[in-house]
């Protein structure tokens, strides 16, 4: 057995030639020997076949007839050897020529068996006759170079793209930093944690401040421009911070009246100014309520007084922490109101609120914690004026029970008092459930220690003022600023000052200026002595 009948027994194809097949026809030996197994051809036409020239064996626009089965002759050429490499030996990377006969025999094969089309094994051979000119060369340095160049080109490609990107993303990086820088010069969007919120909402109620005659401000850039400063001191003024190495105020202390200390904070110059300016521009231009009397121009404790002078039954109520209970947000909705956009009303909040402070050294250095949250502090300008506005409210629904009630309501700062007549002051217990419960409902809440109730036959005095038949200072005061005067004029103004006031003369001279306002004849005579020891 040859080898292309060992091949096509197994591609499981017949080599017996078709004049075998045919019933009576039995070749001669010759024929036999000549013979390939060609079944288109009769055995007349074997030697014409056999000598035949070959078509073109470029592979494009392939026929059946290419691949159809070879002649001895062909199949072993002109020497009559069979030239048979085995596929062991041949190069593995190298694609073999298609005029050899046994890559003939393999094309035909593979074609006729549908394993691949002729357009795409003649494309085979067109990369293998590309790769010729190749074959004498050293291969696997050829290989090895191409692998070498392919990972370099790869590498600098990824190199390229790598280098691309850092540009791209240092573009990104220097806009970004140059629309910060131009962000933090031209508009506030962050004040600190807690209070940033309404930062971005820039829609003010431009017919209700027109209306208030306020400043029309929509931006943090207009009320920079309004405020007559920069961007950047405006953030500085209203940023909150948990804990600063620096604050804008100077807190000290100074004894209450009635026991303990009173904490204040004054506000810093730059802080003061932007203070007085919302004072001016903002809040002095809205009204309070005709019961406020406190911080109120051409009011006093005197005007708060005269109210309740000669009634048989006086109620005085003090609310607890009043600044401190105004929080910031209170305030900034108190602004909103007004018609500013939240950006506006929160930084004006920020600027008049503050946080309580404790003074605490850590690592050599001094911090102010914030121990509660923010609220008016005592001491700004601004928080009589807003503390009236935020009261209107609690004033409007007082002044309307005692109205309904026949009582007579005014408040002072945190001081309540409401009083009436013989007539009608049955209703004291109803009217101090109903303070209390009025004061709760509005956010405020009552010190009951002191809340009392005076009646005509003791002494009634409201904000310190004797209001029982008339207005008056109480006894206490007259005799002892008399006693100071009546032994200065023996021992001096420097023996009298028992208490260690500093500049005690000017407290002196403001204790008769008191009196005078109160009752100015008796503040006339205290006036007199106080010159003549002079």
């Amino acid at each position: 057995m040859g080898l292309i009948d060992f091949l096509k027994s197994l591609l499981g194809i017949d080599s017996t030639p078709e004049y075998m097949r045919r019933p009576g026809r039995m070749p001669s030996s010759a024929e036999g020997r000549d013979y390939v197994s060609r079944p288109h051809e009769t055995p007349a036409s074997t030697a014409q076949t056999s000598t035949r020239p070959r078509a073109n064996s470029q592979l494009n626009g392939l026929d059946v007839d290419k691949f159809a089965p070879l002649t001895t002759k062909e199949a072993l050429g002109e020497t009559g050897a069979a030239d048979w490499k085995s596929a062991y030996y041949d190069s593995t990377w190298v694609i073999p020529p298609e005029d050899l006969p046994r890559i003939r025999v393999i094309d035909g094969t593979m074609v006729g068996l549908g394993l691949i089309s002729s357009e795409e094994l003649a494309r085979i051979h067109e990369i293998g006759r590309e790769m010729g000119p190749y074959q004498n060369q050293n291969q696997w340095g050829i290989v090895e170079q191409a692998a070498t160049d392919a990972v370099t080109q790869s590498r600098e490609q990824r190199q390229r793209i790598k280098d691309e990107k850092k540009r791209a993303a240092e573009e990104r990086r220097q806009k970004h930093v140059a629309a910060v820088a131009h962000r933090r010069a031209t508009d506030i969007v962050f004040l600190g944690r807690g209070v940033s919120k309404g930062l971005s909402d820039r829609r003010a109620n431009v017919e209700k401040l027109e209306a208030n005659h306020l400043p029309i401000l929509a931006a943090p850039a207009d009320l920079a421009s309004a405020m007559g400063i920069a961007i950047p001191k405006l953030r500085w003024l209203a940023f909150h911070s948990e804990a600063p190495t620096r604050t804008h105020y100077v807190y000290f202390k100074i004894p209450k009246k009635g026991g303990g200390e009173r904490r204040l904070a004054a506000p810093h110059k730059q802080l003061a100014a932007a203070q007085r300016w919302i004072f001016e521009n903002v809040l002095n231009k809205l009204p309070v309520h005709d019961a406020a009397h406190g911080f109120v121009r051409e009011r006093s404790t005197v005007t708060n007084a005269d109210v309740h002078v000669g009634a048989d039954v006086v109620i005085n109520a003090d609310l607890c922490d009043f600044f401190p209970t105004i929080t910031f947000f209170r305030v900034a909705g108190l602004f909103r109101s007004f018609g500013y956009s939240p950006a506006v009303a929160t930084i004006l909040a920020l600027i008049c609120t503050e946080c309580p402070r404790d003074a605490v050294t850590f690592a050599g250095e001094t911090y102010y914690p914030a121990t509660g949250q923010r609220g008016l502090p005592q001491g700004a300008c601004t928080s009589p004026a807003i503390s009236n506005l935020i009261c209107r409210n609690l004033d409007l629904r007082f002044a309307a029970i005692a109205n309904r009630m026949q009582w007579r309501y005014t408040r002072y700062a945190d001081d309540l008092t409401l009083s009436t007549s013989k007539e009608h002051g049955d209703k004291i217990g109803y009217m101090l459930a109903r303070i209390r419960h009025i004061a709760e409902d509005e956010g405020f809440r009552i010190n009951a220690k002191k809340t009392r109730v005076q009646r005509n036959h003791m002494r009634q005095s409201v904000t310190g003022i004797v209001v029982n038949d008339k207005r008056s200072i109480d006894r206490r005061t007259i005799r002892r600023l008399r006693a100071i005067l009546h032994n200065a004029k023996r021992t001096g103004f420097a023996a009298q000052n028992t208490e260690n006031r500093p500049h005690f003369e000017s407290w002196l001279l403001g204790m008769i200026a008191y009196v005078s306002m109160v009752n100015p004849e008796r503040g006339h005579e205290l006036r007199e002595q106080f010159e003549a020891l002079r």
